[in-house]
């Protein structure tokens, strides 16, 4: 069954488009955290980033930061943060990946962000078992 980003996709559900590609949508979020909150998406569903093809991810790429200052420029905001969580445990809320863009008006309007800093323990073997991984 498609969830609620592919129906926006393929027009089943209404959006505010601002962006349309061959594989990728962006459209203004209907609950923002600020004006001009933006979602970026891929137009087929991956659930985590991880597992987007690398075509797909390079247009993403290439289009982030055009539509970034075009959502900056349109709302006369320069601040702002780009969002994207894999796993509801990192708070994705919809299983497909998406980009929030979300301008930073003020200290109270936007995205908020706590960083508990901890303490890199065992760098050199976590780097080597990375570097591993992308063998």
């Amino acid at each position: 069954m498609a969830g609620i980003f592919e129906k926006i996709v393929a027009g089943q559900i209404p959006s505010h488009k601002i962006y349309e590609d061959d594989l990728v949508y962006a459209f203004l979020d209907i609950n923002p955290v600020a004006p001009g909150h933006t979602l970026v998406i891929p137009k087929k569903c991956y659930e985590f980033l991880h597992q987007v093809p690398e075509d797909t991810s390079a247009a993403i790429g290439r289009v982030l930061p055009k539509l970034a200052k075009a959502v900056m420029d349109a709302t006369g905001i320069p601040d702002y943060n780009i969002l994207q969580n894999n796993g509801s445990k990192a708070h994705q809320a919809v299983p497909h990946v998406h980009f929030h863009i979300i301008p930073k008006p003020s200290n109270e309007q936007g995205l908020g962000v706590g960083w508990p800093a901890g303490k890199l323990e065992d760098g050199e073997g976590l780097k080597a078992k990375i570097i591993e991984k992308l063998q």
